[in-house]
């Protein structure tokens, strides 16, 4: 029985890590001190938040239940420097219509209608040209 035991104490010591567990994901080991922490909550539901850390992060928001049947309505900015250096600042609002995010980092879709190359439009008037002189019996038939 002692063997026993005494097995399965040696397995468990080679089964744990070597390192404890990131629980941030991130695998940074750096740890970050808590400079200022300002959170200042009003009776009727408004709030003020600024938290800054030793790291460079920098968070500031506000909100306040204006949004459909309450509904917090937030906008603030967040900072941080990324992993290559690069200076990241969002800034956000946050109602009824979503997180809408705003950064010069975001990508940006194309605008819509985008223009349409001249060689698509050439293909379209030939196409259409195409079809109106094929005979009837030839043009295509859906059914």
């Amino acid at each position: 029985m002692k063997f026993v035991i005494i097995a399965a104490l040696v397995a468990v010591a080679f089964a744990a890590p070597d390192r404890p567990y990131n629980t941030y994901g991130s695998g940074s080991s750096e740890e970050a001190e808590i400079l200022q922490h300002d959170f200042v909550l009003e009776d009727d539901g408004r709030y003020n938040l600024d938290v800054k850390t030793s790291n460079g992060i920098s968070v500031s928001q506000h909100g306040s239940p204006d949004g459909p049947k309450g509904a917090v309505v937030k906008s603030g900015v967040f900072s941080y420097t990324a992993p290559d250096g690069t200076p990241v600042q969002v800034k956000f609002v946050a109602n009824e219509h979503g997180f809408q995010p705003e950064s010069d980092l975001l990508p940006v879709a194309p605008e819509f209608p985008h223009p349409i190359p001249q060689f698509v439009l050439d293909q379209i008037a030939k196409a259409a040209e195409e079809d109106r002189n094929r005979s009837p019996e030839d043009r295509y038939s859906y059914a």
